[in-house]
């Protein structure tokens, strides 16, 4: 069978290819080439020209106009004509109609309960929110809601009208009204941190966001030769590093002040790198506040706080909540054993 498929190809050993091809017509070398294209129908991980021959013959109408398909395409379901339904519909109710059986259960003799004529009127008479109240005397709690059980059992007057039936609705709070703007004069307290003033004693500048950045570096710096002021809280006044830098520089240099705070703002790791470094210049202060600012501090940052914390004996109160749990424990343990040093001192 081998030798007779061989010989069956010797014949087409010696065929002129080039001969056949150029004496094709174009038709059929199109026909040929269109033959002769590996085509993968079944892989849908080609795209679609990839997985079947064009076998389009109408040339391309132009660009995209998506109004005018759009609009073919609403010609073309207005006109489509409607699918007639195998049974129309015609209204008619078929069936009978649903009738519930009566939900009346009649008491056995053995539960059947044989009150008094006096209490027996009471009862008939009694009001849904009376009934609601002897229910709670009763410790029927499962019939009403816990506020209607509670107002009946503390209260000795009938406090729910509503009845055992009734929607379970929320208790009517008092709104809470905002907190006050801040009445803090920025002006007037710069002025009197430059003058010296001994009746200001502390800065309270909180939530006040039109303070402008040049003034609450003025604030620094002259908080820098200041004797008076014991308390400087900055929260949430929009600072950033430039503030951070000068109250740096503020903390090398003064000597008084005793509490700072520059919660909620907008400093980075690199300005509160700058506020840390300098507390080891800082002898007086003794709580300090740095918590909830616009991004995250970072690890080298907790790190610095920790080493402050061990080498500054003076601070007992500091306000920062530590991410990692190496930091945290030291800064812990510092001001543990800052605050019993105090309370030596203090002995003393």
């Amino acid at each position: 069978m081998t030798t007779s498929y061989q010989k069956e190809l010797e014949k087409y050993r010696d065929i002129d290819e080039d001969k056949i091809l150029n004496e094709l017509s174009p038709e059929e070398l199109a026909q040929l080439d269109l033959e002769l294209q590996e085509m993968d129908p079944e892989n849908v991980m080609l795209p679609a020209g990839l997985r079947q021959r064009d076998q389009t013959k109408k040339s391309p109408t132009g660009p995209l106009d998506r109004d005018a398909l759009m609009q073919h395409l609403e010609k073309q379901a207005l006109e489509a004509k409607e699918r007639e339904d195998l049974v129309p519909f015609t209204g008619e109710k078929k069936g009978k109609p649903f009738i519930p059986k009566n939900p009346k259960r009649e008491i056995p003799k053995e539960e059947q309960i044989t009150l008094e004529p006096e209490l027996e009127e009471a009862l008939s008479n009694a009001t849904d929110a009376e009934m609601c109240d002897i229910a709670a005397i009763l410790g029927m709690y499962t019939l009403m809601s816990n506020k209607q059980y509670y107002d009946a059992i503390c209260s000795g007057n009938i406090s729910n009208t509503e009845g055992i039936n009734s929607v379970v609705q929320p208790d009517k709070y008092k709104p809470v009204p905002d907190e006050p703007p801040n009445p803090t004069n920025v002006d007037e307290t710069l002025k009197k941190i430059q003058n010296n003033d001994k009746d200001l004693e502390e800065v309270n500048l909180n939530n006040i966001k039109d303070i402008p950045i040049q003034t609450l570096k003025e604030i620094c710096e002259a908080m820098k030769s200041n004797t008076q002021v014991k308390r400087l809280s900055l929260v949430a006044t929009r600072s950033n590093d430039p503030v951070a830098h000068a109250v740096a520089e503020m903390l090398k240099e003064n000597k008084t002040l005793q509490g700072l705070n520059i919660e909620s703002n907008f400093i980075t790791s690199a300005g509160m790198m700058e506020v840390i470094k300098a507390m080891k210049k800082n002898t007086t202060l003794s709580e300090l506040k740095v918590d909830n600012q616009c991004q995250r501090l970072g690890d080298s940052v907790e790190m610095e706080m920790a080493a402050m914390l061990e080498n500054c004996p003076s601070i007992i109160r500091f306000g920062y909540h530590f991410t990692q749990q190496g930091p945290r424990a030291r800064a812990a343990f510092a001001i543990t054993k800052n605050n019993e040093l105090r309370r030596k001192q203090k002995k003393t």
